[in-house]
């Protein structure tokens, strides 16, 4: 194939690209072999997509061409059968070991024999080599990193992995060139041409005197392309956003290699053992290649960003039948003007002496920890040389200094003689760095003599002590915290040139890395693709990559200046950044090609020469920011030039030291007179006016925490939420919705549960709760006007609710931790804040045109709490869960939501029920309807994911259920509820839907009944239904063990079943819970169980009321389960129909 012909190619495979053809381009990657589309092929190796990723590489290499190959396809196969083994599928494992793994016995015949004998082991992780296999989705990981490793070094693939760097729409231009020459050789142009076939050669018809300008002065636009994409949602988010410029790789360094061949990657023998992360495990040369100018087909990022407005610059056409987007800012990277910068000042803190370190609290977002720079320390372990505490904690609000400590050692017999000896030579101390770990329960200083500090903060100025750590011979220069395993850990480097990770709860040693050649000056822990890892920079300016391994250094790079550098990503992870000086005071802000190792950018605009150390932050996925030239200097990170600067009205140090809060709204910024002024933007205004005239007891938290730590609490699980893998119920994340109970008048009638009469004396006897004391309940507090709760859930964690009042307004009540409450969790001991944001706002949905109380209001809670999707009748919106902030509004009605689900491994895939009958599968990153579902013929009232079956249950008012495979979502079975005979439901009556933790049954509550359903064959196992006497259900749910199950009723009373057979064991009447002179129309509208706690639950009432319920510490159960030959209690049956009439109906 000639040149051009080849060229033509990846200008049709651009065009395919951009029009979202994502099969065809990729099948035209692999039928020309011409572009080796890695990200593609990570995502099908991701997915254990196995035959496409066979058959992807069988368009650039066949198992047998090299060793390289060989080793490829070793992999893929051997991952392919170490999952069917793990899975218990042995026929599957049969079948691969013969068909895919048999070919390479004839290169080594013990490996193959070593394979097959893992058949005979019962876990095959007792084989030593494959002892450290972790998950399926861990083990692909790290698998991928090693083929991409083989794939670069196979010379087969050589100037295959890289794109041709071309502008947008190469091909649409080239053609509208053509059309443009054809339309100029018209014997009479018309001025307007209206093209309308590229099939034949252009020419205008009849002459009617007008000549068409010249394409200098005349350019025409087309219609323009409508820009698209999802807006980002910033830091620990639950979805990537959707960058305008091609992203770069996601693993980076980590797991994406150089374009060049690797001399240490190994082409030879293949083995059994589980792969290494090869990328990580040697240094490698930064090549020089630009980055691929070309989106994968299948990337999740190809979306209507693709179609941003405007057109080329490359020319300008009078005939412009195709248009061509521009490259610059899309939709979700729209640029925001510096009026978003904190630059006013709004407060001055007089600290006291020179901060040298400044970190906001993750949370509440304006205390702000500052350290002093120097103090000297006596032989009698007392600070002297100043009056002033070392380390301040301002609530920077009320301007108060809320805790001020002196340094000491706590225990000095406990301390190393070479600290010892140091504090005798030289008493100067210094601290050298301070910061909050993620969910700000802890802090940590470090100091310039072997020790690091951890304190725990119990809120207002409860500070205590929490570790002592003697870590470094030396100083100690940085100190990080992360979650690598699930562990909170602290991560310190030192003058001893070594980094050291440590346990946070119990100050344990976990990790020493070594391969520095100087002092480490920072670090910087990261995860991308569920690969956790650190970089170290060091005084010399070496950068090195470390695992949680020991196994040594994974890269090894050198930094712009060769002295003091810091690192960091940009808030949602995905931009990496390094601010040094030189020791000749030469400053360098540089962006990294993670993909290359290599620099991809540099910031211009420093002084020449700074007068100290430049420190530097990043903000809002956007900004950079830098101390120097005694003032901050600010970049747009996609503009190397800078974008302003200034001197905070002055008084500032030559290279001063700055920190943004977590959303960017405040600066803190140190100053000549050993104070610290905190500049703000207009939000930022808004948050420190709501503390301002607060006194300082009112800043104090209400209960004092004991300092024991849990080492993963909510919000620093939310931080590491890229990272997470959830294993919890499909279902959790949704809350199962709530029955309108306004249309129905209970009048007087006041059903009870009745004790079967008998003649025999009774053994087993219904539990009956009638009196407060008789078990544990609480009235959440409140101070917001609500009408009725419509919607309630237990967050994840399991230490706070979220309720959905019927006016669209979100209430999230947060239990802290205390003497009381250790652990925090939810509970009724203790009562929790009904917690708001500083910034006084509140989560309030919109609500169109629409009367809120009308709607049918939903809500959907991603997996790490960190954000809720809500509907109340009008747009779906999207709220950040720390700062109550709307992050995006979607999907306007007609038609509205009524239910919504995420979908159990992707968070950015929701199922959408609507009140048109349809379900809507929705990819949030893309801003697309993947899939539109039809089946039910009123609105959807349920929806529950089942990550076993991969399917998705769909349950509407037309009292239909539903199957969908998720995988094609095409509609496998269907059936309408069993309706008890004598029972009519109401017009409005809802059914809803929740998995067992099985996954396989799934519980469905409707007015009339509870019934527990096997999803396949879609058979009813067990039915409850009420006599006809008594109340409706309102809800029910699952505990979280799946072995009760909860129901309320409009008469306020609460049952408790056992989830196994729908028995009665346990009845809460409205008398134990609701005050006497209360109006006999309240009642329960939805019930919540907790996450991990089985026999606690909530309920969310009709006058806006929220109580929490456990048993009696003494019992905690709900009553005991009826024997099965008493029966009493009974009213299920086994069989799928349901009985005549008053045949085993319930008593109550």
């Amino acid at each position: 194939m000639s040149s051009l012909s080849r060229e033509l190619v990846f200008l049709i495979l651009q065009f395919l690209d951009e029009e979202k053809f994502k099969e065809t381009v990729h099948k035209l990657e692999q039928e020309s072999g011409f572009f080796f589309n890695m990200k593609y092929f990570e995502d099908e190796v991701h997915n254990g997509n196995w035959d496409e990723v066979e058959k992807y590489l069988s368009g650039f290499t066949k198992v047998d061409d090299n060793r390289y190959s060989m080793k490829i396809f070793f992999e893929i196969r051997k991952q392919k059968y170490l999952e069917a083994l793990d899975k218990h599928d042995r026929s599957k494992a049969v079948e691969i070991l013969v068909k895919d793994l048999k070919v390479f016995a004839t290169f080594n015949e013990e490996l193959f024999k070593e394979i097959t004998q893992l058949l005979t082991l019962e876990n095959f992780r007792e084989n030593e080599q494959l002892s450290k296999y972790g998950d399926t989705k861990s083990a692909r990981a790290i698998m991928l990193v090693e083929l991409k490793k083989l794939i670069e070094a196979n010379p087969l693939f050589r100037d295959k992995l890289q794109f041709p760097n071309l502008k947008n729409s190469r091909l649409r231009t080239l053609i509208n060139q053509s059309l443009n020459w054809q339309h100029q050789l018209c014997k009479n142009p018309r001025p307007n041409p209206d093209i309308k076939t590229l099939f034949v050669d252009h020419s205008c018809g009849q002459p009617n005197g007008a000549r068409a300008p010249s394409p200098a002065n005349n350019p025409l636009l087309g219609s323009l392309p409508k820009a698209g994409g999802f807006p980002p949602l910033g830091a620990h988010g639950p979805f990537q956003p959707t960058p305008a410029q091609v992203p770069a790789p996601l693993a980076g360094w980590m797991s994406n290699p150089s374009t060049v061949t690797h001399p240490a990657v190994s082409g030879g023998a293949i083995g059994l053992g589980a792969s290494i992360p090869a990328a990580l495990k040697h240094p490698r040369t930064p090549p020089t290649n630009p980055s691929v100018d070309y989106p994968s087909g299948d990337s999740d990022h190809v979306s209507k960003r693709t179609r941003p407005m405007g057109i080329s610059d490359e020319v300008n056409l009078p005939v412009n039948v195709m248009p061509v987007p521009f490259q610059g800012h899309g939709h979700s990277q729209a640029f925001s003007a510096p009026d978003d910068l904190p630059r006013a000042v709004a407060r001055m803190l007089n600290q006291g002496s020179s901060p040298m370190s400044m970190d906001f609290h993750p949370v509440q977002q304006t205390l702000l920890l500052a350290v002093d720079y120097t103090f000297a320390y006596s032989e009698y372990n007392k600070p002297v040389g100043t009056n002033v505490g070392d380390i301040a904690l301002w609530e920077a609000g009320s301007r108060e200094r809320l805790v001020s400590k002196n340094f000491k050692v706590w225990d000095l017999t406990a301390c190393s003689m070479p600290l010892q000896a140091a504090l005798v030579k030289d008493p100067a101390v210094s601290v050298n760095r301070v910061i909050w770990s993620p969910d700000g329960s802890l802090f940590g200083v470090a100091y310039s003599r072997h020790i690091v500090q951890i304190y725990s903060y119990h809120g207002g100025d409860e500070v205590r002590q929490h570790l002592e750590i003697d870590a470094h011979v030396g100083g100690v220069n940085d100190i990080a915290f992360s979650h690598p395993n699930k562990l909170l850990c602290v991560i310190t480097c030192g003058d001893d040139k070594t980094i050291k990770v440590w346990d946070a709860s119990n100050g344990s040693k976990q990790y020493t890395f070594e391969g520095h050649e100087a002092p480490v000056y920072s670090v910087c822990p990261h995860y991308k693709e569920n690969i956790q890892f650190i970089f170290s920079t060091a005084v010399d300016g070496k950068i090195k990559a470390w695992l949680y391994d020991n196994m040594g250094s994974r890269v090894d790079y050198e930094a712009p200046g060769r002295w003091c550098t810091t690192m960091a990503y940009s808030a949602d992870g995905t931009r990496l950044f390094s601010c040094g000086t030189s020791k000749d005071g030469e400053s360098f802000i540089v962006e990294w090609n993670e993909s290359e190792g290599a620099v991809k950018r540099t910031y211009q605009g420093f002084r020449k020469r700074s007068l100290g150390v430049v420190q530097f932050d990043t903000t809002k996925n956007k900004y950079l920011a830098a101390g120097d030239d005694f003032s901050i200097k600010f970049w747009d990170m996609d503009n190397i030039q800078p974008l302003t600067s200034f001197d905070a009205d002055g008084g500032l140090p030559a290279s001063p030291r700055i920190r943004f809060n977590k959303d960017g709204s405040l600066l803190a910024v140190s100053t000549n007179d050993n104070g610290i002024k905190i500049l703000a933007n207009s939000d930022g205004m808004r948050l420190l006016r709501t503390l301002e005239n607060l006194s300082y007891d009112a800043l104090r938290t209400a209960e004092a925490p004991k300092p024991t730590i849990n080492p993963i609490s909510a919000a620093a699980a939310a931080a590491a939420a890229a990272a997470a893998t959830s294993a919890g119920l499909a279902d959790r994340s949704v809350a199962i919705a709530g029955m309108n109970g306004d249309a129905r008048s209970l009048g007087d009638v006041k059903p009870r549960i009745t004790e079967e009469s008998s003649d025999k004396s009774k053994i087993w006897k219904l539990t009956e709760i009638n009196e407060p004391s008789q078990c544990r309940s609480l009235r959440l507090p409140e101070n917001l006007r609500v009408t009725k709760i419509s919607r309630l859930i237990f967050t994840n964690s399991g230490n706070a609710i979220l309720a959905l009042a019927s006016n669209a307004i979100h209430l999230l009540w947060k239990w802290q931790r205390s003497d009381r409450n250790s652990n925090g969790k939810a509970t009724a001991s203790v009562a929790p804040q009904l917690w708001q944001p500083s910034s006084g706002i509140l989560m309030t949905n919109d609500v169109a045109d629409t009367n809120p109380e009308e709607a049918v209001p939903c809500f959907a809670l991603s997996k790490n709490d960190s954000y809720v999707m809500s509907a109340s009748g009008g747009k779906i919106s999207l709220f950040n869960m720390m700062t109550f902030k709307t992050m995006a509004t979607f999907m306007p009605p007609p038609p509205a939501a009524t239910f919504l689900a995420f979908h159990p491994q992707d968070n950015n895939i929701i199922a959408i029920g609507m009140d048109d009958s349809t379900i809507q599968i929705y990819n949030v990153r893309v801003d697309e309807v993947k899939s539109k579902l039809k089946g039910h013929s009123k609105r959807i009232t349920g929806l529950a994911f089942s990550h076993v079956l991969s399917v998705l249950v769909s349950s509407g008012a037309d009292s239909q259920l539903c199957v969908w495979n998720t995988d094609g979502w095409e509609k496998q079975k269907a059936r309408f509820l069993q309706v008890p005979a004598g029972r009519t439901p109401t017009a409005l009556s809802d059914t809803r839907v929740q998995f067992h933790q099985d996954q396989i049954h799934f519980l469905v509550v409707h007015e009339t009944q509870l019934a527990i359903y096997e999803t396949t064959k879609l058979d009813c196992m067990k039915q409850w239904v009420p006599r006809d006497s008594s109340a409706p259900i309102t809800h029910a749910t699952f505990s979280c063990d799946s072995q009760l199950v909860y129901a309320s009723f409009l008469d306020a009373s609460v049952c408790v079943f056992t989830a196994a057979n729908l028995r009665l064991r346990c009845r809460i009447n409205p008398s134990a819970y609701l005050p006497t002179n209360i109006s006999s129309n309240v009642h329960p509208l939805v019930i919540a169980a907790h996450p991990s706690e089985p026999n606690e639950f909530a309920l969310g009432l009709s006058d806006g009321g929220v109580h929490v319920f456990e048993p009696l510490e003494s019992e905690n159960k709900w009553g005991v389960p009826p024997p099965v030959e008493n029966g009493s209690a009974s009213s299920m049956t086994a069989t799928p129909s349901v009985g005549a009439p008053g045949s085993e109906q319930a008593q109550r």
